[in-house]
């Protein structure tokens, strides 16, 4: 993977440039270690001081996350993605699941306005995967079909900047996510097979109001579990975005 040619002169901003790539392009994706400083010196052609100084300064927007022992780790697509989840970490889950509700509800709408064939498609290949996981009882699988199915809604809006946003927004919660499919919520609230039918039949009919709503609903009952006391004990379900009380 040579350094492409730039005007920019500080060769540790290119290999920064050419690492920021590899993220975003998706070679290297959200969870995986990146490969070790020997073969990146090689595989750039650069020295280990440049590599050095361009890990840190990933590690220090939040790309990147060292692990004692272990090497990098991919943490975030863009430094955007980044600053998104550490504001995330310092939020309720009630405060992160308000927004979500706002971003969903309108990529539902949009969604219904501007949805292709193709689209309709993906949405429909992740309901399918998202109970076929749930029936087989495959909680990770669940949550990525799950994660993929939302995606997807925000995707058909055909609006950038949204899709980007819910992406890191879901990044964030995921650790939550694995965390309550396993609890003792009513499995009508966990699993939600039929608000989330609502939102794909409502984008197909083109019906963006119901789309809407429909988007909402869904939002509307994680929301109300999260407020409802634990089954156990009076504590609500409001804990931090990286606690362990949340929802698909």
């Amino acid at each position: 993977m040579p350094l492409r040619n730039t005007a920019r002169t500080s060769l540790v901003d290119l290999v920064i440039e050419q690492m920021e790539t590899l993220i975003t392009d998706g070679e290297w994706e959200i969870g995986t270690k990146i490969p070790a400083e020997p073969v990146l010196v090689e595989q750039l052609d650069v020295g280990r001081n440049t590599v050095r100084e361009a890990v840190r300064a990933l590690v220090h927007t939040g790309m990147l996350e060292p692990r004692q022992g272990d090497g990098t780790y991919v943490r975030a697509s863009s430094d955007f993605g980044a600053a998104v989840q550490r504001r995330l970490r310092r939020a309720e889950n009630i405060e992160a699941y308000e927004v979500r509700a706002c971003l969903e509800r309108d990529a539902a709408r949009y969604a219904a306005l501007r949805r292709t064939d193709a689209d309709l498609a993906a949405l429909r290949d992740a309901l399918a995967e998202r109970g076929r996981a749930w029936d087989s009882g495959e909680v990770t699988a669940f949550i990525d079909a799950d994660m993929r199915f939302h995606r997807a809604v925000a995707a058909a809006a055909h609006n950038s900047v949204l899709a980007e946003l819910y992406a890191h927004l879901s990044d964030a919660l995921r650790g939550t996510l694995e965390a309550v499919v396993p609890t003792q919520l009513p499995d009508a609230v966990r699993h939600q097979f039929d608000a989330h039918t609502a939102i794909v039949d409502a984008i197909e009919a083109r019906d963006a109001e119901a789309a809407e709503r429909a988007a909402l609903t869904h939002l509307t009952e994680a929301m109300n579990a999260l407020r409802e006391p634990a089954a156990e004990g009076n504590t609500p379900r409001t804990g931090r975005t990286s606690g362990e009380n949340d929802h698909a």
